[in-house]
């Protein structure tokens, strides 16, 4: 994953692309996880979600600066 500066230089636009296939891939894990009962690589699961959770972060500070 980018590093935070990275992510804040970013648009909203790119950052609402990255949040949706981090959203994407959250899900194609999580239905992995329902069918198979297993993961091959647990820890990505836990590491989209901090990551998907950064983006959401970054895009709320946008849009309160934008509203101020």
């Amino acid at each position: 994953m980018q590093q935070i500066e990275q992510l804040k230089e970013q648009s909203v636009e790119e950052l609402k692309v990255l949040y949706r296939e981090l959203s994407k891939e959250i899900y194609d894990l999580a239905n992995e996880l329902r069918l198979s009962r297993k993961l091959d690589k647990p820890h990505l699961f836990r590491e989209k979600k901090r990551d998907r959770a950064r983006v959401m972060t970054i895009l709320r500070q946008k849009n309160e600066t934008v509203a101020r």
